[in-house]
């Protein structure tokens, strides 16, 4: 029997060797993606401590000094 297009065959069934082999797999590829985000997440939390630290430490010296502002005489 010929196959009209857009048909495909049935899906072939799948093992029990390799459902498991793909849960594991699923597994350890879970773990990496979470131990990825918890260093980055990290590495975040980190920076912006940084840089929280810093700005607090500015504020606390106070204000930038300001240039005094000069006017410039209009030429007529």
């Amino acid at each position: 029997m010929t196959r009209m297009p857009g048909e495909s065959e049935p899906p072939k069934p799948i093992t029990k060797a390799e459902r498991d082999a793909r849960k594991a797999f699923r597994q350890v590829d879970a773990e990496k993606a979470i131990t990825e985000q918890q260093l980055a997440q990290k590495a975040f939390s980190e920076n912006r401590e940084r840089l929280k630290a810093e700005r607090l430490a500015r504020e606390a010296a106070g204000p930038p000094p300001t240039k005094p502002k000069t006017r410039k005489a209009k030429a007529k």
